[in-house]
């Protein structure tokens, strides 16, 4: 079946459907991992986004019950050149075609993915629509008639509704039980400390990093006040990645700045949009680029080691260093285009990066970020 990828300007590129049929809207952005397909759907992150993926062949490996980052696919759509018709991995259960389709993910094949890469870079990221429905002009006049992805609070749409306490191994299979969380599973953990996340969006392979460190994970949703969060007793709080601009989450900013002040020992950990709302929380602005930052192999330098690590990225937001307080230095910079990859904060155990130590996918060179907060986490609940 025909299928249309229209952008929001009247550019148009043909090809065939894939997944699901019918119309999906949202905010192209583009990613070039040449792996990791299965995550980067399932990612929360790209809530709200149609993704188009810049390497040619995708679902050569199949897809997974085990893979995903979050419990189904959060992509508002799907861009690629090739979707393999028959994967071969030993681990496979589903073609990306079908997983598309039991998932109803508005997908599109057979377009020029290089073409549509240099239209964002030139043009900057902009709504647009794949279908099978509509003509050109169509499309546009329903794109016109949106409003700019910046206005959506995605990051509430995605968040937990329950909090829930995150487990792993012993039976328990992910999955299944993230279907349905309960407010607090009963399950005895062998846990130094507790870490309390607000989600904002968060991948499972954050929570996974934290409780290899030995660490109690309780997931809380992104609007949860510092009573609620307190209630819990935490030893250290994560602030995860997630959905969507930071400047239209000015309540849960608050709520962090808030828990700083009165919380001022606490260790945080802020990755991605907690890292933007951390930068926010004090007192910095952020801005959006023009075609984001969404791939596996991008190069950060510690300004503290002097070391540059491969970082995996996907954000399209960043924090503007000239406007943070004097009682916060930047630790991590960007080496393609010189933007904020780390905050630290010089007095109290508040730290973040933009980018993501977990991977899932990409390189875990930055794992270390996760044994830091750990020792943080442990030093206080020890003390």
């Amino acid at each position: 079946m025909k299928a249309l990828l229209i952008l929001i300007d009247g550019t148009v590129y043909e090809g065939k459907s894939v997944g699901a049929t019918g119309t999906t809207t949202g905010e192209v952005v583009f990613n070039t991992s040449m792996t990791g397909y299965q995550e980067i759907l399932t990612d929360p992150s790209y809530a709200g986004q149609l993704v188009a993926l810049t390497y040619p062949l995708i679902g050569n490996y199949g897809t997974n019950s085990e893979d995903g980052e979050s419990i189904r696919p959060q992509v508002a759509g799907f861009i690629v050149k090739e979707m393999c018709a028959i994967p071969s991995n030993y681990r496979n259960e589903d073609s990306g075609d079908d997983y598309l389709k039991t998932n109803n993910i508005v997908g599109i094949e057979g377009i020029d993915v290089r073409a549509l890469v240099k239209k964002l870079r030139d043009s900057g990221v902009m709504l647009g629509m794949v279908t099978t429905e509509h003509t050109l002009d169509e499309g546009v006049k329903i794109l016109k008639e949106l409003p700019e992805y910046d206005a959506g609070t995605y990051a509430r749409e995605v968040s937990t509704a329950t909090p829930y306490q995150w487990q792993q191994g012993e039976g328990l299979n992910e999955r299944s039980a993230l279907n349905a969380p309960q407010p607090q599973w009963e399950m005895s953990l062998d846990a130094e400390a507790r870490v309390v996340v607000l989600d904002y969006g968060t991948k499972f392979n954050i929570l996974r990093s934290l409780r290899e460190r030995g660490l109690e994970v309780i997931v809380l949703p992104c609007t949860a006040t510092n009573e609620e969060v307190m209630a819990w007793k935490p030893d250290g709080i994560m602030l995860s990645n997630g959905p969507g601009d930071p400047r239209s989450l000015e309540a849960e900013v608050q709520n962090i700045r808030t828990l700083q002040e009165e919380q001022p020992e606490m260790p945080i950990f802020g990755i991605c949009l907690g890292h933007q709302l951390l930068g926010r929380a004090f007192g910095g602005e952020t801005f959006k680029l023009k075609f984001g930052h969404r791939g596996a192999n991008h190069p950060v330098k510690d300004l503290t080691t002097g070391k540059v690590h491969i970082t995996s990225q996907n954000h399209g937001y960043a924090v503007k260093a000239d406007t943070l307080p004097d009682d916060v230095e930047v630790t991590h910079m960007n080496l393609n285009d010189n933007t904020v990859e780390g905050l630290r904060h010089k007095t109290r155990p508040v730290f973040s990066v933009q980018y993501h130590p977990e991977a899932s996918p990409g390189p875990k060179d930055n794992a270390y970020l996760f044994d830091r907060f750990a020792e943080l986490v442990k030093e206080r609940k020890n003390s």
